[in-house]
């Protein structure tokens, strides 16, 4: 890989890895118009790596949660009136919700970096989820704010996170869509899409990175690796503060028409045989 085509690669990871337009379908898109095979092991290993840069930026933006949550969690161990406390009870919930994606990426891991990086799977994910954030957006109430999520709520959105294995799902598509269903406010569905996406996102890239190190070094080099992973690191920062702030006042089935342009563009060129689905 060219260090022109991970400087790539790291913006469009950084712009999409938190936008409902999913990250993963977008990277794959962007390396197959480049040429990047996107069935190879070291490519998809890539793929996960640079978004721990992402990940970074997260957890530097939300570090004062962090600290609240870590804080809150251990005086929950020892103390029955800390648990009472909404630092504890997020730390919970992010508990709870992080499961599920733990048990369902390593049983499906083959079939999630094989079969479905088919561009046919993107394109229709990226039509079929759209429906269901406008559903959601239709249905919300928005009457729950942060302090009164329950782990139940948390182990439904982390659920809905494993949807987002399927690459032009969006994983946070999926989570804050679930959370407008659970009638949290949108701002609090979007942090909390933030929150649970921190530790998988955070365990994927680096089991990826370890795992598929020789395959990386082989393929893709860890120059470009590095590289990729700086700029999505740079970029998402920004973008996570954009979306919190467009996320206050507008829908998040604004992003359906892109994603459902681009579901479209996408099977129109396969369908005409420009580009194959492997």
């Amino acid at each position: 890989m060219e260090i022109w085509q991970a400087v790539v690669l790291g913006v469009v990871e950084g712009v999409t890895e938190f936008l409902p337009v999913s990250s993963t379908g977008h990277l794959t898109i962007t390396e197959k118009l480049m040429g990047i095979p996107i069935d190879d092991k070291g490519v998809t290993a890539f793929t996960a790596v640079i978004q721990v840069g992402a990940i970074i930026a997260a957890i530097i933006y939300f570090r004062t949660d962090i600290v609240r949550f870590i804080t809150g969690f251990v005086k929950g161990l020892r103390s029955a009136e800390a648990r009472k406390e909404t630092g504890w009870k997020m730390a919970i919930n992010v508990i709870i919700g992080s499961l599920p994606i733990a048990v369902v990426g390593l049983l499906f891991k083959d079939l999630i970096e094989g079969e479905l990086r088919s561009l046919w799977f993107v394109a229709g994910a990226l039509v079929v989820w759209s429906l269901v954030m406008v559903l959601a957006e239709h249905l919300a109430t928005q009457k729950v704010g942060e302090a009164d999520v329950t782990w139940k709520d948390s182990l439904i959105i982390g659920l809905a996170q494993c949807i987002a294995l399927i690459p032009g799902v969006s994983r946070s598509g999926a989570t804050i869509s679930v959370g407008l269903l659970r009638h949290l406010d949108r701002v609090t569905a979007t942090r909390m899409s933030f929150f649970l996406g921190i530790p998988a996102l955070a365990a994927a890239g680096t089991l990826e990175g370890v795992q598929r190190a020789g395959e990386i070094s082989e393929t893709v080099g860890w120059g470009p690796a590095a590289v990729g992973t700086v700029v999505s690191f740079v970029v998402a920062y920004a973008s996570i503060a954009w979306l919190l702030k467009f996320v206050a006042s507008n829908s998040i089935a604004t992003f359906v028409y892109y994603r459902a342009a681009v579901g479209g563009i996408i099977v129109a060129l396969l369908w005409g045989g420009v580009i194959s689905a492997t």
